[in-house]
């Protein structure tokens, strides 16, 4: 059985919490081939399939945090996605133009046969700000607009809120205006670029102080601990890239309700594994191009969810 990732570049990877590098490592325990493939790999030319320059790495058995010796290359060569057993689809954000283009060619590649996970149609149909939007009932009161006259009067009204870019990731670009309206203004002309972008605000939910909560979805099934990325110092993002601290907690009661609810929907859109973001009781992104946090609730919990992505993925096709 061989597994094709389509990934960033791979020494990138910071071994010791990189979520893609874990499913690797399991299905590398499992005896399966991993290959390797950048988006300018893949191609499709007329008269034949859609294929990937793909080099088959071999996972090293001690490696060091930090290091970028943790896989040896073999060869390289170009095969056909439907030659796979599978093949997922691990590139970071941000959504732009290139991974756009490059889910076409993953929608065309599944016509003749490849099995992509997640979706690619799915995934273009699930930018992961405005997903929420689906699903308005779990969500705090939220304004989607390129308007700066309407970002103002929600504030007015809600005193004290969050804007944030709808292309951003790892907490870029996000802001907090209290009742003051300190640099309102400057900051919606910043982010919706004076009227040519869209932008989203939604109302300050107080519970962040308690965490951002990570909980993830594989096949519509909830893991039964989430992470929660807690800010530090007066940041008031929780995001592990702008320094929150992470630390898994068992899902409450709540929690599993939203699960429960969005799993089977999601999963039914071939969105096999999925990352919601709830703070408080409300969820606030839908994460579906990369989702992560494998390691940190692995690490604490002991409850291994690289096997159950790996096995969830296999029992996947089998059926």
């Amino acid at each position: 059985m061989k597994i094709l990732f389509v990934v960033d570049p791979i020494d990138s990877f910071k071994i010791e919490k990189d979520t893609t590098f874990a499913m690797m490592r399991q299905a590398s325990r499992l005896g399966i081939e991993t290959y390797v493939a950048e988006l300018h790999d893949l191609y499709w030319e007329s008269g034949s399939n859609v294929c990937a320059r793909s080099t088959h790495i071999e996972l090293l058995s001690e490696v060091a945090p930090g290091h970028h010796d943790w896989y040896a290359r073999r060869e390289t060569s170009v095969l056909a996605l439907k030659d796979f057993d599978a093949v997922l689809m691990r590139k970071d954000p941000p959504f732009d133009m290139e991974y756009f283009y490059a889910t076409h060619l993953l929608s065309r590649a599944k016509t003749e046969g490849a099995k992509v996970f997640n979706n690619p149609e799915a995934l273009r149909e699930h930018p992961e700000k405005l997903a929420i939007l689906n699903f308005p009932h779990w969500i705090s009161p939220t304004l989607v607009t390129r308007e700066a006259e309407r970002i103002k009067a929600f504030h007015a009204h809600h005193k004290d809120i969050i804007l944030k870019p709808l292309d951003g990731m790892g907490g870029m670009g996000i802001y907090r205006v209290k009742e003051d309206a300190l640099n309102l203004g400057s900051l919606i002309e910043g982010l919706n670029q004076n009227g040519q972008q869209t932008v989203m605000v939604q109302k300050f939910i107080p519970a962040i102080k308690e965490g951002d909560k990570r909980i993830l979805l594989i096949n519509g099934e909830a893991v039964p601990f989430c992470l929660a990325r807690i800010p530090q110092g007066t940041e008031v993002r929780g995001n592990l890239a702008a320094g929150g601290k992470g630390v898994a907690r068992p899902l409450s009661d709540h929690d599993w309700a939203i699960a429960k609810d969005l799993g089977p929907k999601l999963a039914a859109k071939g969105l096999f594994l999925v990352g919601l973001d709830v703070i408080g009781e409300h969820l606030t992104e839908i994460n579906v191009t990369s989702p992560t946090c494998f390691q940190e609730i692995t690490n604490q919990t002991g409850c291994d969810v690289a096997t159950l992505f790996m096995d969830a993925l296999l029992k996947a096709l089998r059926d």
